[in-house]
Order: C-alpha cells, then structure tokens, then sequence
C-alpha cells in the first residue's frame, strides 16, 4: 500500500484583470498513519513505513526509529548515527536529482542520457545495505558528480556552465518567472523544533494539518535551508532562487560523501531526536522536500498509542504559507500564467502532485 497516491493539492487562482486577487489552496487528504499505528508494537511498524511512502521512505523510517527509541531512552552508537545520515544525505540527493528534470529539464532531449546515468547511480546508493561509506560509495557519488557535470553543474560550486541544460532553464526562470518581495518572509530550520515537537502531541488536533509559528508559517526546503545555513541576503526571489538552492546542495552533499561522510562535517540536524516526557518523543529529519517530524507515545507494553506527524507539504502548501504569498498580488497574463504557477509550485515541491485552475472575478 502507498498512500501517497492521494497526496494530491488543489489550486485555485482567482484573479481580477491578471492581477492575482487570491489563491485557494484545498489541502491534501493526509495518509490515515495515526489510526494505522495505534495499537501496534512500535517494533512491527518500522519495516512498514518504506512501503506506504513513495517519497522520502528512508527519512520517514529514520524520523520514526528514531522518535520509537528515544521514548524507550535507547542510545544509538556513532557508527549507526553515522550510516543514517549518510541514507539520508543518498535519498536526498536521489530527490534533488530528479526534481531538476521534473518541470526543468524534461523536454531537454540531450539531458535524457546524463540525467539516466545519475539517477541509475543514485539508486543503487540507496538500495545499499553496507554499514560504512566505503570505496564503492565514493566511487558511484564520483561518477554522479561527473553526470551532474555534464548538465552544467562544477563540482567545485561556481557558477553552472554557460548554455548548459540548466544554466538555460535557470535564466529562463529568471527572465520571465514570478518573483516576490522578501517581506515577511522566513524559514523553518532545527531552532524551530523544541516548539513543533512540543506541539505535536498537544491538545491542538490541528496542528499537524494546518501549522503555525506564532502566526508565522515559514518555508521549508533547500532554498530556506541555504539561506539559513549560509545568511544570505534575502532579496526578491522566484523559482529560478529555488532551483540554483537544488543545485547547490546536490553539489555540497555530494562532496560530503565523496570526502568519507564525516559525521563531525555533517549538516547541523539533519537527524535530531527529543524526549517529551515518559514514553514520549519526537525526531527532526531534514529530508529533500523540507524538514519532517515524527513524534509517539509508548504505552506499558510498547505499543503505540498516539503517533502524529508533519511533512513539510503542510508548511509549503498552506493556506497563508509560501505559495500563496509568492502568488497574492502578482500579474499573470493569459499566455503564460499557467507555466509560471506550475513552475513556482515545483520550485517548492517538484514531486507534489496537484490540480491548479483559475478564476476571473470581478468587483461587485
């Protein structure tokens, strides 16, 4: 069973003369997990998770693993500290991959065979079973790299290749794409986690569905995790921000893997874990698509009782998140305003799936 097959978003645009008057967003139908697990030994549900997530499955098994035995206070050693991250930085990298030729660079035909030869190597990386990042890793991220390089991409993180695939959809992104004023504006990152964490398994059933931080509902992804990592000046942004903020972390995770995946040189939380109290906790991992969380409450016999969870589509797609505010305002003419919400949709999230039509309105 996948339940993600229903993990669909509707959009509807309304518009008064091209200009965006305001943005509706239905929200996915969100899997059923909380009513699945109850009652369920904590144990026999981690071989499941992979099997009801078509996306993020590895990240979705770690966040759950590791909120299951940080409420049995179970310690981890290094070494599997260290082989989780790596899996998680592999499926991240597997997922950035192809959210650049989802919406980017399908059409591109000379792209097919570079963008074959990455994903073939990527997944053999997550399929590996092996305990350590060894030679084998290395060499099959090394040859990744080189297929990155022959869409554009330096492995040394300058600037793509000129009349590259990607260096082309990146300025035609820039050139005609929507862009959006920084005001008010912000991102999601580990510093935010001790507040979710606490909230999930709260009186608020809401929550998980339709999130805030007072008030606030930041972005989530590579782009808010490049501008919280590196402190960039935010100016105004589009799609094109987002798909070099892709580029760049394939670019980054990429050598953190060829350089031995160091757990001291790894990304700060990307796999972060909480205590709530008795038989309760909560982990952080930071997947492609933006940070998730897993929290869950162990009755006496370790079953599950209550388990919730928030995915970073609740964040990206939420009726007053990031979407909607890079849409409120905006002029979108006739001809193009279909290509322009599509590509801003993907630049959040290249793999959600969604329905999108517009509406004229017009003043009483």
């Amino acid at each position: 069973m996948i339940v993600a097959a229903s993990n669909r978003i509707h959009v509807r645009v309304l518009l008064a003369a091209d200009v965006v008057a305001s943005v509706e967003i239905l929200p996915r139908v969100r899997p059923p997990l909380a009513r699945i697990f109850t009652g369920k030994p904590a144990s026999s549900l981690l071989n499941v998770v992979p099997r009801l997530f078509a996306l993020c499955a590895a990240a979705q098994q770690t966040a759950l693993l590791s909120a299951i035995e940080t409420a049995r206070d179970e310690v981890i050693t290094l070494a599997t500290k260290q082989h989780r991250i790596a899996l998680i930085v592999t499926e991240r990298i597997v997922d950035l991959v192809r959210g650049l030729f989802v919406g980017h660079l399908t059409p591109d035909v000379a792209s097919v065979a570079a963008i074959g030869s990455a994903i073939s190597e990527l997944s053999a990386l997550v399929r590996s079973e092996q305990p350590a990042w060894g030679p084998p890793q290395r060499e099959a991220t090394a040859r990744i790299v080189a297929a990155m390089g022959a869409l554009g991409v330096p492995n040394d993180g300058s600037a793509l290749r000129s009349g590259s695939p990607l260096a082309r959809r990146v300025a035609a992104l820039s050139e005609v794409g929507l862009k959006s004023a920084p005001t008010g504006h912000s991102f999601l990152s580990a510093a935010d986690d001790l507040n979710i964490t606490n909230r999930l398994l709260g009186d608020d059933s809401t929550f998980c569905c339709c999130p805030d931080l007072e008030g606030h509902v930041p972005e989530t992804g590579p782009w808010a995790r490049q501008m919280t990592r590196d402190r960039l000046l935010l100016r105004p942004f589009g799609a094109a921000e987002r798909l070099t903020a892709r580029i760049v972390e394939i670019v980054r995770l990429c050598a953190w893997l060829e350089a031995g995946a160091q757990i001291d040189a790894a990304e700060h939380g990307i796999i972060e874990r909480y205590k709530l109290g008795p038989g309760r906790a909560a982990a952080a991992v930071e997947c492609a698509r933006g940070r998730l969380y897993h929290a869950v409450e162990l009755d006496a016999q370790g079953r599950i009782s209550r388990f919730e969870f928030l995915a970073p589509t609740e964040w990206n797609f939420h009726r007053r998140g990031p979407l909607v505010r890079n849409l409120q305002g905006a002029v979108l003419t006739a001809r193009r305003r279909c290509d322009e919400v599509r590509a801003l949709i993907a630049s959040l999230d290249p793999c959600v799936g969604f329905t999108l039509n517009f509406r004229e309105v017009r003043d009483a």
